[in-house]
Parts: C-alpha cells; sequence; structure tokens
C-alpha cells in the first residue's frame, strides 16, 4: 500500500475538493464524491488523511441487544480505538440515517487518538455536540437512536461503500466544505502535484475575471497570449 507522504498531505491540504474532481475526471475516474454527505461544520480547515473502514450491516435484534456494548471486541468500539493518528474513520451504513453511526463521545475519543476526521453516510446522534468540536465530521443528516436500533458492525479495514463510493483502506480522503473525495491510494501523489498547478492556474484565471476578463481564451486557456501572461504571472509570484 502507498503511504500518504507528509508532503503529499500539505499540498492536498491548499487544495479543494472540486478541483481534486476536475482532476480525477480527467483520469477516467467519476465517482469518487462521496454523495449525500455535509460537513457538520462548515469553515473548517481541509481534511486529509488515509481511509480507515468500519462497515455495518442490518441489525438482527438476537445479535445486536444492548448488551453488546460491554463485549471490549465490539466492532464499532475496536474501530474508534484502532483508527491509526492521521487517518479518517470512513463508515459504510448504507445510506440509512435512521440510526446513529456514532456519537459525540466515540467521535471525541477519535478526535483525542490524532485522526484527522470521520465520514459516514449514515447519520450521527449529538450532532450539535459533534459540530463544536475542533474535528472534522461529515453526515447525512443528525439522528438520535443508537447505532444498534439498524446498524450491526461487521467488519474493520475491509473495502466498503460510502455514498455510492468505493473506499479501500489507504485510500486518500479529503474533505471540505463542498463534501468529500476520495483519491485512489497510487494515485495520490500524482493528484496532488497536478492540483497544486491547477490550483495556481484557478487563482490567475479568478484574478483576471475580477478585472474584467472574458472567460473566452482564458478558462479553458487556449489564447497564446494569455498563456504567456499566465507564464509570467506564475514567474512574478515565484
Amino acid at each position: 500500500m502507498t503511504k500518504l507522504s507528509t508532503s503529499t498531505k500539505e499540498k492536498l491540504k491548499k487544495v479543494s475538493t472540486a478541483t481534486v474532481a476536475t482532476c480525477l475526471f480527467k483520469k477516467g475516474l467519476k465517482n469518487q464524491f462521496i454523495q449525500s454527505v455535509k460537513p457538520l461544520r462548515l469553515g473548517r480547515p481541509t481534511m486529509v488523511g488515509e481511509a480507515y473502514t468500519l462497515r455495518y450491516i442490518p441489525a438482527r435484534e438476537d445479535l445486536n441487544p444492548i448488551e453488546v456494548f460491554r463485549d471490549p471486541k465490539h466492532l464499532q468500539r475496536v474501530a474508534v480505538e484502532e483508527c491509526p493518528e492521521g487517518a479518517v474513520l470512513v463508515i459504510d451504513s448504507r445510506q440509512n440515517a435512521r440510526a446513529a453511526s456514532a456519537g459525540s463521545i466515540l467521535v471525541t475519543r477519535l478526535m483525542v487518538r490524532g485522526a484527522s476526521g470521520i465520514i459516514t453516510d449514515g447519520g450521527f446522534r449529538d450532532s450539535a455536540e459533534i459540530a463544536d468540536l475542533d474535528f472534522s465530521s461529515y453526515h447525512n443528516r443528525p439522528t438520535a437512536p443508537t447505532n444498534l436500533t439498524l446498524h450491526q458492525a461487521i467488519a474493520i479495514n475491509d473495502p466498503i461503500g460510502c455514498g455510492d463510493v468505493a473506499v479501500f483502506p489507504g485510500d486518500v480522503i479529503i474533505g471540505d466544505d463542498d463534501g468529500v473525495m476520495v483519491i485512489p491510494a497510487h494515485l495520490a501523489d500524482e493528484v496532488a502535484d497536478e492540483c497544486i498547478q491547477m490550483t495556481l492556474y484557478e487563482d490567475f484565471v479568478l484574478e483576471k475575471v475580477k478585472g474584467g476578463n472574458a472567460i473566452i481564451g482564458l478558462y479553458p486557456m487556449v489564447d497564446e497570449e494569455i498563456k504567456a501572461m499566465f507564464e509570467k504571472w506564475k514567474s512574478d509570484k515565484n
């Protein structure tokens, strides 16, 4: 498995999920945006980390009484205690937010252990408390019932589906106010480098548009004179 380098992580923190989506689209990857999840709190720094996964299946009542939480090997609790520092816990809740994927105590524990964030395609309970944490969290909507009502934790760090996206352990997760993108691990360095350059270009375009420029020939950049202007602009910035 390709390990996410500090350099790549820092580059991805400087780009947007929109830019990553366009970059991956150019590479033929069109389904990397986790659907129907949103940040519990807007305006947080960009979340970046490797995926550590938890998968739920539908709960069966005889296997999912409240007493299962007494088991030190209960996989929801184990996932929280074993999620590596810097990783993002990604939960497959089958896009079912009628019961919680987790609550504020478990999310707080993840934060204290140094995880980079948490995502579920279901919902969180104690959502206002989670939103107040200094921690990136994404879900579909708030929900009060305990996870045991509908979800049985069945596997840790296996490939999962989250919001209609395949997530493999070690994939690179990036989240901002727009939502969450999943970058295949082997492409992370390449995507980070390309997105840094794309962001420079987007900054130049925005500066020109604010100054009154038309977008024809500028966005996309097909005018040779504008290309020369861009190269000079980059040189001046450096």
